[in-house]
């Protein structure tokens, strides 16, 4: 799941490069999500 927010990452540092305001916006927005269900996980699996 880090790997997957990584790419989505990247992809919107890409696409702000580029111009695509928009795409970078969901991208980043994809990202923030996965790396907080990534923490949420990590944490649950530490205390159990």
């Amino acid at each position: 799941m880090l790997e997957l927010a990584i790419l989505f990452f990247i992809l919107a540092i890409v696409a702000g490069a580029l111009g695509a305001g928009g795409v970078a916006g969901l991208s980043m927005t994809i990202a923030k999500w996965l790396v907080l269900a990534f923490l949420v996980l990590a944490i649950i699996s530490l205390v159990l």
